[in-house]
């Protein structure tokens, strides 16, 4: 094992953030950029620069298996093409579309309509570059800014993922804190490649060193300095599971939304039967179920609840 430095001096780095970190950083980054460029999967969106198309595919991935994305990520842009394309479509046809494509919460579908919008009305068709600047569009937080501001730009910061966080732990024996985590990905991620850098560091975690490692056989190209490969302990950060999505509240929302693109509006008692099977108004999934369902779509500005007439009625917001 190469030495390493654990004095703060000049790498940037406190004592006990990267008690393994390699002193030849060169060979350390040129083997990764090597191995990614190499063989790597082929998702669409890695051969596009178009902030857009970068954009759609960060905000799918969000909930979605990456195989299940490019499917939909490609429809989508069939849909709508280009910002103004998408800014110009009715919002409930988009909603629509995500739940179809069972793509996770359908808010994000809204935000991403607001954004393309914002793109075309505040920026005059034109993509802002810096992910400070990208944080400025509706449902961008810093990571997905980050993620566009690296893909479509080359000008962004090391991205810190779950499969990055696992890779610097087991490789380096950075401990699990976000911090160390952040600040041992930035010294590690060459200056001026992060759309290179942050794609190979990503695909590491997803493809050679992921829950179960396949060090040898996806050729990691950090096993001569990595710390589980010579010591054997592969732990990683606890990560929470993501949740089921059949039977999930996720799940049932969507199903509204399709109900409800399908008719103009619907009573609480039409629309429970068409989204359960066993919808009870008294039972467990009955009326006050629906009803916190409904109330939910409604806080985010996705559906309308009239409470006049003799029957509470939902229909889809324009």
């Amino acid at each position: 094992m190469a030495p390493v430095r654990t004095d703060g001096g000049t790498d940037g780095l406190a004592e006990g953030d990267a008690p393994e970190l390699p002193a030849d950083l060169g060979a350390v980054r040129e083997a990764l950029t090597a191995w990614y460029e190499a063989d790597h999967r082929d998702f669409p969106w890695r051969r596009t620069e178009d902030p857009y198309e970068v954009l759609v595919s960060e905000v799918m991935s969000q909930q979605t298996q990456l195989d299940r994305v490019v499917p939909a990520w490609e429809d989508f842009l069939d849909e709508w093409p280009t910002t103004a394309d998408l800014a110009a479509a009715d919002r409930g046809d988009v909603v629509a579309f995500w739940s179809d494509h069972s793509l996770g919460y359908n808010n994000r579908a809204k935000y991403l309509h607001e954004a393309a919008g914002q793109v075309e009305d505040d920026y005059g068709g034109a993509f802002p570059e810096s992910p400070d600047e990208l944080q400025e569009l509706m449902g961008v937080g810093p990571y997905t800014a980050n993620a566009v501001a690296s893909f479509a730009f080359n000008d962004g910061d090391a991205v810190v993922d779950t499969n990055v966080k696992r890779v610097l732990h087991r490789a380096f024996a950075v401990p699990d804190d976000d911090s160390a985590f952040e600040r041992v990905a930035s010294r590690l991620m060459p200056a001026g490649e992060s759309r290179v850098w942050n794609n190979a560091i990503m695909e590491l975690g997803g493809v050679a060193c992921g829950t179960t490692p396949r060090c040898d056989e996806a050729g990691c190209p950090w096993r001569g300095w990595c710390h589980a490969y010579e010591t054997g302990d592969f732990t990683a950060p606890d990560v929470p599971e993501q949740p089921s999505f059949e039977g999930s509240r996720r799940q049932f929302r969507g199903r509204v939304v399709r109900a409800l693109g399908e008719y103009d509006e619907l009573a609480l008692g039409e629309l429970g039967p068409r989204i359960r099977v066993d919808y009870a108004p008294d039972g467990e999934y009955g009326r006050e179920w629906l009803r916190g369902l409904v109330d939910d779509l409604a806080d985010d500005g996705l559906v309308a609840v009239d409470e006049g007439g003799d029957e509470t009625a939902v229909r889809l917001r324009d």
